[in-house]
């Protein structure tokens, strides 16, 4: 299992947990959520996608452009949003996210029901599931799908890792038993990585088969031109009936910001994926386009590792969390489109505590903080910087003032993306910037990463450990009472708030700019997107 240490190390993990790969995962976001989206002044108030009750239109091409080409179509093992987003398109789960990001709902599977023990929960699928080739969908592919991921290494295994086996009593039945009771299984279940494929590949090796993949998704593969196109057109056997109404969806690679704001502009592409903050303004001002910043799961954090330096003192920590100003950096960065985190759990999480009240803005707490330190005059730190990202400089540059009147001096090294999450990974630094953007509707996947330093992520890069919040990580993992969950994450949230093992900074929207065209277009807060019910 080291291939999942940032540092290549090698970790003995305890029985029951869960081994993400989200720095991998993070890492192949970075270009995607990174620096475009914040380079200028973003609108505040957007026209959203119309869902009113007109009749969809049959037909048409909708043309996506974005920055980046997919890596692959393998679900078990790409990262890459820019796969993610098109094999969604195909591959589809038992259950899937609701739109609030809160929770899932019947998908490929019409009901489900957990067993008494909460180590079990039966499946019933739908009677109507074919794939793409006309062949009906049974619970023999069902189980392929999900062992085909489990059984993966260095991918979204780690997903899988409660789950004991799969069983098929019957062809429209699926049991799924976990070794301990888990209560994020359906979200679990809900991710890219158990979307359902044919048994044995339909007979295909494993390259073979994703080189073209089939699925039962309403749309099926066309073609795709490396660093040019991805092109998948109409599943017309679809299980959901009259559905989808576009002809073909064409991902269009086109790196420059502006190159994509002028085709949306004239008409060749209808959606412009994560535009640039500084073009908002004028899309909006053109009456055949609109724009949404869709609420999403994305949070950004100061890093403190506490392997060195002086942050394993928590009043070093909270000092420097109570210098963060956090408004000044949403306004200035974000020009007001994002708020001031208090938790480094995100609001459309589940189990997001409004509540805790986490470290704000206030240089006096700071300096008794400092007084009350290791360090009481101050030290000097070193920022390991990304290059080239101007969300990550300017924060660099504001949080330095203010250290600068804390007594701390902090210098700034900068190396490119991919060295800073390297670096960071394997505790080679001092202080940081990061963010998140979850993939499930359960907070486990950010928590356990976060706050238990077994599951392979040094606490988000930082080495703290916590053992009362590792006991309550362990036990939210296993409480399926959503009272009594609530209450776990709450205490979570709150102890890791007064800790300040990050600094918590900010939460923003996921933009995109369409045409008017362009009817039922809604992004999910972890970046996925349905594309059945979009019209023209």
């Amino acid at each position: 299992m080291s291939d999942r240490n940032p540092d290549g190390s090698s970790n003995q993990i305890p029985e029951g947990l869960r081994i993400p790969s989200i720095s991998r995962r993070r890492m192949m976001q970075l270009s995607f959520f990174g620096i475009g989206a914040f380079t200028a002044a973003p609108l505040l108030a957007a026209c959203g996608a119309d869902s009113s009750g007109s009749a969809p239109k049959s037909g048409g091409d909708l043309t996506i452009v974005r920055a980046q080409d997919s890596v692959d179509m393998d679900k078990t093992m790409v990262f890459s949003n820019a796969s993610l987003w098109v094999y969604q398109q195909m591959y589809e789960p038992l259950v899937a996210m609701t739109e609030d990001g809160q929770g899932v709902r019947p998908w490929l599977a019409e009901s489900y029901e957990m067993s008494d023990d909460n180590l079990s929960c039966t499946f019933k699928l739908r009677s109507d599931v074919k794939f793409h080739d006309g062949t009906p969908m049974t619970s023999a592919d069902v189980k392929f799908s999900i062992d085909e991921s489990s059984a993966t290494e260095g991918g979204w295994e780690f997903i899988n890792s409660a789950i004991k086996e799969v069983t098929t009593p019957d062809d429209l039945t699926v049991v799924v038993t976990t070794k301990y009771p888990w209560a994020p299984l359906l979200a679990d279940l809900s991710c890219p990585n158990n979307g359902v494929i044919p048994k044995d590949y339909g007979g295909k090796s494993a390259k073979e088969f994703y080189a073209a993949p089939i699925a039962t998704g309403p749309f099926m593969w066309d073609e795709w031109k490396k660093g040019d196109y991805i092109r998948l057109k109409k599943n017309g056997s679809y299980w959901q009936s009259g559905k989808p109404a576009l002809d073909t969806v064409t991902w269009k690679v086109v790196p420059d910001d502006n190159a994509r704001s002028i085709q949306l502009q004239g008409g060749q592409a209808q959606i412009n994926e994560n535009p640039p903050f500084s073009s908002l303004e004028q899309i909006k001002a053109n009456p055949k386009l609109e724009v949404n910043l869709f609420p999403s799961t994305r949070t950004d954090y100061i890093l403190m590792n506490q392997t060195k330096g002086p942050y394993a003192d928590v009043h070093v920590r909270r000092a420097i969390s109570f210098a963060i100003d956090r408004d000044a950096m949403v306004k200035n960065i974000l020009f007001g489109a994002g708020t001031p985190a208090n938790s480094f759990m995100m609001p459309t999480t589940p189990y997001y505590d409004e509540n805790c009240k986490g470290i704000q803005y206030d240089m006096d707490q700071a300096r008794a903080e400092l007084k009350q330190s290791s360090v009481p005059d101050g030290f000097t730190t070193t920022y390991l910087a990304m290059s080239g990202d101007s969300v990550d400089s300017a924060i660099s540059q504001i949080l330095q003032a203010s250290l600068k009147d804390l007594g701390i001096t902090m210098k700034i090294q900068n190396v490119d993306a991919s060295a800073q999450h390297d670096l960071t990974g394997q505790l080679q630094y001092e202080i940081a910037h990061s963010y998140w953007t979850m993939d499930l509707a359960d907070p486990d996947e950010l928590v356990q990463f976060a706050l238990d330093p077994s599951s392979g992520g040094h606490s988000f890069q930082t080495a703290y450990e916590n053992p009362e919040l590792i006991e309550l990580v362990h036990a939210a993992q296993r409480e399926f009472d959503e009272t009594k969950r609530a209450e776990l994450y709450a205490q979570i949230q709150q102890i890791a708030a007064d800790d300040a093992f990050l600094g918590f900074l900010f939460y923003t929207p996921f933009p995109y700019a369409q045409s008017a065209d362009v009817k039922n277009f809604k992004v999910l807060p972890t970046g996925y997107y349905h594309l059945e019910d979009v019209t023209l």
